[in-house]
């Protein structure tokens, strides 16, 4: 009996540390995605609403800023995502670390990304203003999926994608003191992963223009292939 109980409490950390690891690299995902969005498709963010809402709001000014029917696409498809990703990931099914939902949510996700890749692609890298908004739409459907499905895991300060609570969480605890090693590690992590992203993103748009939008498809769907294979939903073996 304490053997087993040693095994499961070793198994439950190593899951631990395989969750966050995927946060992070959705992290990273979702800051080659604004940073490929902001620099590529007129100055808009897919994942980071925050801005996309201060820009509407310097539309609305009179001052300069990105065009309001970009903003608003990027806003409006990112709401849709979250509420289909809300919907697949259902409240009775988000017990666990890694609910299969999530997965799920995730996986679906991959669709957009894909369209967003074949459009791309097509265009050869270099969208019309029209095409432009297609490719926001998809990018914001697959950041409101997964900004949704992330959510349901409730770790507290990881969204993927954005940072600002994850900074409150980590400043708070250093005025605090309140929060654990791995807690901290976590949030630490989180923040370094969006600046590898968006490094990464605009990197990639500096120097191999054409593939840039394979960063986040790619670690995306690792992120699935990887969560499909080690939170896979065991056989129930009854109370013990």
């Amino acid at each position: 009996m304490q053997t087993e109980l040693v095994t499961k409490t070793h198994n439950q950390a190593a899951e631990l540390r395989i969750r966050d690891v995927l946060l992070n690299g959705l992290t990273v995902s979702s800051g080659a995605v604004d940073a490929i969005s902001f620099l590529a498709l007129g100055k808009v963010f897919s994942a980071f609403m925050t801005g996309n809402i201060a820009f509407l709001g310097l539309r609305v000014a009179g001052a300069s800023a990105p065009g309001a029917v970009a903003i608003l696409v990027s806003m409006a498809a990112f709401a849709v995502g979250v509420y289909v990703s809300t919907r697949i990931v259902k409240p009775s099914e988000s017990s666990g670390m890694w609910p299969r939902g999530v997965t799920v949510a995730l996986g679906a996700s991959l669709i957009a990304h894909a369209l967003f890749l074949a459009v791309w692609f097509a265009t050869n890298g270099q969208p019309s203003i029209d095409v432009a908004h297609v490719l926001l739409g998809s990018w914001g459907f697959a950041m409101g999926m997964q900004s949704a499905a992330a959510r349901t895991l409730r770790v507290d300060g990881v969204f993927t994608t954005a940072a600002t609570a994850t900074i409150i969480f980590l400043v708070g605890d250093i005025a605090r003191w309140s929060a654990t090693v791995a807690e901290r590690r976590r949030l630490t992590g989180v923040l370094v992963s969006l600046f590898t992203g968006a490094t990464a993103g605009g990197l990639l748009l500096v120097h191999a223009h054409i593939f840039a939008p394979v960063l986040p498809f790619v670690i995306t769907a690792a992120v699935v292939s990887a969560a499909a294979t080690v939170f896979a939903e065991k056989p129930s073996q009854g109370n013990r």
